[in-house]
């Protein structure tokens, strides 16, 4: 059954004013009278509902279903600016295996510069791609996308998360296996969690202290070294098998 988010609270009746959404429901989708779907609204509550009116776009709730998909602590997902599409890509991937935002931020050595206008664009691409996947994997909540124009900005963000984990290649070349192991052990329901990933040069010396500075804990991923792309999606996975799989 399609599921589609709609901003705002829930109520008995509902029109669908977003036009993207419009187009895909009773243009591509091509949604009748009757015909059901299940829509989530900002309480990440999912509900099924009817087509009343496909020409208003009015849809009627029908029940609260009680599917609730979401990790049991909050993953935020934070890479060194990347080359390419990476981003387009990690904001896909992360969002179905979980993750609850996405955030970028120029690393000494990221080869890319964003001004503030290429960032507000690159945000709203990249909001709408996790859009599709959350929609796609049956999410209860939208990742949030925020891309940071300096560290110092990124930096100042650090305090609000309970762990923060850097993903540090030297670390995994030392074979540290244990640190990732112990912090998920330690999580409790509702924790927030922020891991930190370099763009492709990996994270220099230098950021690295200034993170630690901040209460990050370096953790190796495993004996092999991933591409910028990779480990962020290896980290969600562990953190489902953690703290989903086993329970």
């Amino acid at each position: 059954m399609q599921q589609y988010f709609v901003k705002g609270e829930a109520k008995s009746s509902v029109v669908i004013e977003d036009k993207d959404t419009v187009k895909h429901m009773f243009q591509v989708m091509r949604l009748a009278k009757d015909d059901q779907v299940v829509l989530v609204f900002d309480d990440g509550i999912k509900r099924l509902a009817r087509v009343a009116d496909e020409n208003d776009h009015r849809f009627e709730l029908i029940e609260e279903l009680p599917d609730q998909v979401e990790l049991p602590v909050n993953v935020t997902i934070a890479c060194g600016f990347p080359k390419g599409d990476k981003l387009e890509f990690l904001a896909q991937k992360t969002t179905e295996l979980g993750a609850s935002q996405l955030w970028a931020f120029p690393a000494d050595w990221s080869v890319v510069k964003w001004d503030s206008k290429k960032i507000a664009k690159k945000v709203e691409k990249l909001q709408k791609i996790a859009l599709g996947a959350a929609e796609q994997s049956k999410r209860n909540r939208v990742p949030e996308v925020n891309l940071f124009a300096s560290k110092a900005e990124f930096l100042a963000m650090l305090n609000q998360f309970d762990t923060i984990l850097i993903a540090y290649e030297e670390s995994a070349k030392a074979g540290e296996r244990a640190t990732l192991v112990e912090a998920l052990s330690k999580s409790s329901n509702g924790d927030q969690i922020l891991f930190i990933f370099g763009p492709e040069g990996g994270l220099s010396p230098d950021e690295v202290a200034q993170f630690e500075t901040k209460g990050a804990h370096k953790v190796g991923l495993g004996p092999r070294i991933m591409r910028a792309e990779t480990a962020p999606l290896y980290a969600l996975s562990v953190v489902s098998f953690a703290l989903e799989m086993q329970q």
